[in-house]
């Protein structure tokens, strides 16, 4: 019978630290393989890997695509890439549509793993903000695997955490100390039979997707219903989807959003948007300016006063939008 021996691990703001110290506490017989997702930058150098090897016994890498996987390894996402497991106990390394705003993200590899390998997959969710993760460990869950996540009371960054206990009941909610222990004790355990737990037809969908597959032929507008908003990332019609009490979006290009990480990234697009305004009228209003000397010293003062009026009359509009700005409060829940 198979063991829970797979364990995929996500992870975001103040993620660095706490992997490192899970890592570091992992024993050297740990037989099970480890798949990590940090958010980072697309830019990143990509030293996480490397350090998670100094931190602990078992070996760090960034895998390649097609790349087989081996017990008792780590395997680490790259950066700007989506980290994916395949059921002939292989790993793809794509870089399709961003999810919740991050390639990677971490719930294109839950989901991988939930379709995969179902009652053999231990999912665990740490320290980091908004809201990823959520929709992959109930994936995980539906599957018939084990979900674990970090006590937000310690966390760094709570909201990971505090998203998935809000929608999922988990097995464990505990410090970090305690979690590579109870893998240590997991790991040998039976894995739950798959014959109990359906494969649902949109977690195949949105493997695919992630997998680079076209998401119109992959079937993405199965997903949901059309909804009036527009995807940030390509303007795209939105479908709704609902997984559970879970609400999410999807674009028919394949970008995916959680209401908190949609959120987020409008409200990012609404300050980009004012203060493209503030620059537009102060420069606006410099410009004046200077023409406004130039005339004076060609004595045609009345005309350069109406331009010093206008000046001032955009100085202060930019003024009253770096106020709004200065008070905006964030849409999204952190």
């Amino acid at each position: 019978m198979r063991k829970k021996d797979i364990v995929v691990i996500g992870a975001s703001a103040g993620g660095f630290d706490a992997l490192r110290l899970l890592v570091g506490a992992l024993p050297k017989n740990f037989s099970a393989s480890l798949f990590i997702v940090l958010h980072i930058a697309p830019q990143s150098p990509g030293v996480l890997a490397d350090i998670l090897s100094r931190a602990g016994h078992l070996p760090a890498l960034h895998p390649k695509d097609g790349e087989a996987i081996r017990s008792g390894h780590i395997y680490v996402a790259p950066p700007d890439h989506h980290l994916l497991l395949e059921a002939n106990d292989t790993m793809r390394v794509t870089r399709g549509p961003k999810e919740n705003r991050f390639r990677p993200a971490v719930d294109p590899l839950f989901r991988s793993a939930a379709r995969a390998y179902g009652g053999r997959v231990i999912g665990v969710i740490l320290t980091g903000g908004l809201d990823d993760g959520t929709a992959g460990i109930w994936a995980v869950k539906r599957r018939g695997g084990t979900a674990i996540v970090q006590d937000p009371l310690e966390a760094v960054a709570p909201s990971m955490p505090l998203n998935v206990l809000r929608h999922i009941t988990v097995d464990y909610c505990v410090p970090l100390v305690e979690i590579a222990p109870l893998l240590a004790r997991l790991t040998p355990e039976a894995a739950t039979d798959e014959g109990g737990f359906a494969m649902p037809e949109e977690l195949d969908i949105e493997v695919e997707i992630a997998a680079e597959k076209s998401a119109m032929r992959a079937g993405v507008m199965t997903l949901g219903e059309p909804s009036i908003y527009t995807c940030p990332e390509c303007h795209g019609t939105l479908l709704q989807m609902k997984d559970s009490n879970l609400l999410r979006f999807r674009c028919h290009t394949g970008h995916a959003f959680s209401v908190n990480s949609l959120l987020a990234e409008l409200n990012d697009n609404i300050e980009n948007t004012m203060w493209n305004a503030v620059r537009a009228l102060e420069e606006s209003a410099i410009l004046m300016r200077h023409l406004a000397e130039h005339l004076s010293q060609s004595a045609e003062g009345e005309e350069a006063e109406a331009l010093l009026q206008k000046a001032s009359a955009a100085q202060q509009r930019a003024e009253v939008i770096k106020q709004v700005l200065m008070n905006h409060d964030r849409l999204s829940k952190e």
